[in-house]
């Protein structure tokens, strides 16, 4: 797969039978959909559909990035903002093809969800342990 930021070749890092895509270049992270419902089901997350349907069918953030184009259907994607102090900006399939995270997306995004979930007993906490493990955790 092809890095939808920088033109680069993504490596694909496997953890757990899920399968990430990943930009050595840039740092950025494709998380498709189909491996994305694994995940969010692995951990204990018994209906993912309502974390998608949130993601994808919220309103586009206005943002002066420049749109990428999704590395599955090569569509412009949408910038979708995710709630909080910093705000986050992802990138997110019109088709539902799945999410892009520019490099250090997802780990501010850990450290926002391990603050608000700072027992994690919820059902977000072995998400957050699994992002946390894979890209780090965060300083």
């Amino acid at each position: 797969m092809i890095c939808p930021v920088c033109k680069y070749a993504m490596i694909v890092v496997e953890y757990r039978n899920i399968e990430l895509d990943y930009c050595h270049n840039c740092k950025g992270a494709w998380f498709d959909s189909g491996e994305l419902d694994l995940l969010l089901k692995s951990q204990g997350l018994e209906e993912p559909k309502a974390f998608f349907d949130d993601i994808f069918n919220s309103q586009e953030a206005a943002s002066s990035e420049k749109k990428r184009k999704c590395p599955i259907c090569g569509r412009k994607m949408k910038k979708t903002a995710i709630d909080g102090q910093p705000e986050i900006l992802i990138d997110t399939c019109r088709d539902k093809h799945g999410l892009w995270f520019d490099g250090g997306e997802v780990a501010q995004l850990i450290k926002r969800l391990a603050g608000e979930h700072p027992t994690k007993h919820d059902s977000r906490g072995p998400v957050i342990s699994f992002l946390e493990e894979v890209f780090g955790a965060p300083q």
